[in-house]
């Protein structure tokens, strides 16, 4: 049987709970309400703590409001009860390797297993993610820390002692597994798509006594994830710089931790400033590069070993077969990207000739043509967001303000807790989004994104078993990526201020950068790096630096300026420590939910056509783990089979930019 909390243990987060994570503006521009502030009072609390982030300094937990931060306490209300539900676990440990021998003998025995094997799974979600949400809020949290490692050590003695469970499971004939199933429907149906991917994936599953000897690695394999979390986050010393006003002179003194970092690069109009916020954050970074090098080798080894251990012929068959994607899909992503970059060189060339810089740098990608400084305080964002969805029914928008009621958000970045942002279900409670919301409009592109990943979780969780309840990845960044397409338009259709205009076709053209090229430029980077311990060749941190530095050449090609620093990049970035193989999804997805946007949205198509697509894509919402993704995307009208469904991006991105460029010479003749 397939334990999600495994994967957890092993420290691939982000494949098997649904944590969907954003990286900082910096790599995301070029990569990506229900109630209003009432009183005067608390109108002045939302505009300190915009100073107060706007001035770089981090906010302490006590300062913020209890609406903004998470409601830990809908799992558990405190630690005793949390222990009470790990003596439960425990005891339901202690029953389930009664079953081996019986399982295989009568359907009776092997639904029990299962009954068991859920009930112990759906309890270990919540016992897991109690502790480990605690600590992203507060990476220090030694408690937090503790709780963890006790349900890791006692999950991988489980591991240890049901390594049988799958091997016994598949000595049972597929045709009498199916019987079964047909006899007992109420009981086992909920369970045939996972049971049938079984037998698919046979091959790959080794007898008890192997399956059993990898159950022994499973808490080391995931201590290396641990290693690069504290050093990135609990122990990262994060560098000061003094920003510049535009005559030179000393302004204010700033950290550069990873929200201040992603705020001036995104509104600083000096490059001066922009420069030095860049080198003082890789600097951070870049001063343990030999660590971050020795951390990222060796969970690129784990991954090529687990393959081979698993009968694969590469870690990208091993990372893509579990979901039934052909590596052609992979690698049709990377070689119609390459093919399709003069797009993107075009619109880098327009961005340096319109903010009149001489050399254009990465630390350059996120600032907008105009200037436009404007800050979106967070009730204004979730009302924007709100609004945004109304295309999608009222039963979308009802259950999105839902989810922004409060307890379901930590919005604002604080001391010591996680960068980035993402969504994360607990099936029996609720879904967890992680904010470090700091006013931009990225930040409130962010908010509609993990949005767009919890509705995904509301429907799943509330159409789908348990067994089915959750989606894949492949399909996860549509619901997102959907959500940043509907707000981007709703602004556009708003607006009457020609810069505004001017910025949100920006963000529409960064959205196609950075979730579109950037992602897979990243894809690229991770390809050519597993190839290379798969080939036995030695990975060392200036290896790394010169295979992205390359890669920015390859598609950027002399349009942007690569620093020194820039090479460290693979330091900061989270997916490729804690789920390799993931950032191709953005691409993938960022494809699929255009097509679906414009079967909804594009009024070439009649109105009866729209209502179909829009039923036809909430089913996609509704139907979370009850197949295979691409066969997903099918029912919702995507083949990403065909090249032309990632050829089409470039070409709407050509679209986009002879739009832009019209209104910019409309702006700078003025």
């Amino acid at each position: 049987m397939k334990k999600k909390i495994m994967l957890l243990v092993l420290g691939v987060i982000a494949l098997n709970l649904v944590v969907y994570m954003k990286s900082n503006r910096a790599e995301n521009k070029i990569n990506n309400a229900t109630e209003k502030v009432e009183t005067e009072q608390l109108a002045k609390v939302e505009q300190k703590k915009e100073v107060e982030t706007k001035g770089g300094k981090v906010l302490k937990r006590e300062d913020i409001e209890k609406k903004y931060k998470w409601s830990l306490e809908d799992i558990y209300p405190n630690w005793a009860e949390w222990s009470i539900d790990v003596e439960k676990m425990k005891v339901i440990m202690a029953e389930i390797p009664k079953y081996k021998g019986e399982i295989s003998k009568n359907p009776e025995k092997f639904i029990e297993l299962i009954n068991l094997d859920e009930k112990l799974s759906r309890l270990v979600d919540k016992i897991y993610l109690y502790p480990y949400l605690m600590k992203d809020l507060n990476s220090k949290d030694s408690i937090a820390s503790e709780k963890l490692q006790e349900i890791e050590a006692l999950y991988t003695q489980f591991g240890i002692v049901t390594a049988w469970i799958t091997p016994e499971i598949l000595t049972i004939p597929k045709a009498t597994m199916e019987k079964w199933i047909d006899e007992n429907k109420k009981e086992l149906e909920p369970q045939r798509f996972s049971l049938m991917e079984t037998y698919r994936l046979q091959s790959h599953v080794l007898d008890e006594n192997s399956e059993k000897l990898l159950s022994y690695f499973s808490q080391f394999n995931g201590s290396i994830n641990d290693v690069y979390q504290e050093l990135s986050t609990s122990d990262i010393n994060f560098n000061k710089i003094m920003l510049k006003d535009s005559e030179g002179k000393d302004k204010e003194e700033v950290t550069v931790s990873n929200g201040a970092y992603s705020k001036i690069v995104s509104t600083d109009r000096i490059q001066e400033n922009r420069k030095n916020a860049f080198e003082a954050l890789y600097k951070a970074f870049e001063v343990n590069k030999n660590t971050y090098g020795a951390i990222y080798r060796g969970i690129v080894q784990r991954g090529v070993a687990s393959a081979q251990a698993k009968n694969y012929s590469s870690s990208l068959e091993r990372a893509l077969e579990p979901k039934n994607i052909s590596p052609e899909i992979y690698t049709t992503l990377l070689k119609s990207t390459k093919e399709n970059v003069a797009p993107l060189r075009r619109y880098i060339e327009l961005r340096k000739k319109y903010l009149n810089l001489e050399e254009y740098h990465y630390y350059d990608n996120s600032i907008n043509i105009v200037n436009y400084d404007k800050e979106f305080d967070y009730e204004t964002a979730k009302q924007m967001v709100l609004e945004s969805v109304k295309p999608l029914g009222d039963e979308y928008t009802l259950n999105l303000s839902k989810a922004l009621g409060d307890g379901w958000l930590d919005v604002y970045e604080t001391e010591n807790k996680r960068s980035g942002a993402y969504s994360i279900n607990i099936y029996d409670v609720h879904p967890y989004m992680l904010l470090n919301y700091n006013g931009t409009l990225d930040s409130v592109y962010t908010l509609a994104h993990e949005l767009g990943h919890t509705l995904h979780s509301m429907y799943s969780s509330k159409n789908q078993p348990y067994s089915t309840s959750n989606y894949t990845i492949f399909v996860a960044e549509v619901a997102s990526t959907f959500n940043e397409r509907l707000l981007l338009d709703n602004m556009l259709k708003k607006t009457n201020d020609p810069k505004e205009k001017i910025v949100l076709l920006e963000q529409a053209l960064g959205n196609i950068v950075g979730t579109y090229y950037i992602q897979t430029l990243f894809a690229d980077y991770e390809y050519q790096v597993h190839k290379l311990v798969e080939e036995g060749k030695p990975v060392t941190p200036d290896i790394l630096g010169n295979i992205m530095s390359n890669l920015f050449k390859e598609y950027f090609g002399e349009t942007i300026k690569v620093d020194e620093l820039q090479k460290i990049i693979w330091a900061r970035i989270p997916h490729f420590y804690n789920s390799p193989y993931y950032v191709y999804q953005y691409a993938t997805s960022f494809a699929a939910s255009a097509n679906i946007y414009d079967r909804i949205t594009n009024v070439k198509y009649s109105a009866k056509e729209r209502e179909e697509a829009t039923t036809a894509y909430i089913t996609l919402l509704k139907s979370g783990g009850n197949d295979q993704p691409m066969n997903q995307l099918k029912k919702a009208g995507v083949d990403l089979s065909k090249e032309a469904s990632f050829k089409a991006i470039s070409t709407e991105f050509d679209r986009l930019l002879d739009v832009l460029e019209v209104e910019l010479k409309k702006e700078f003749k003025k």
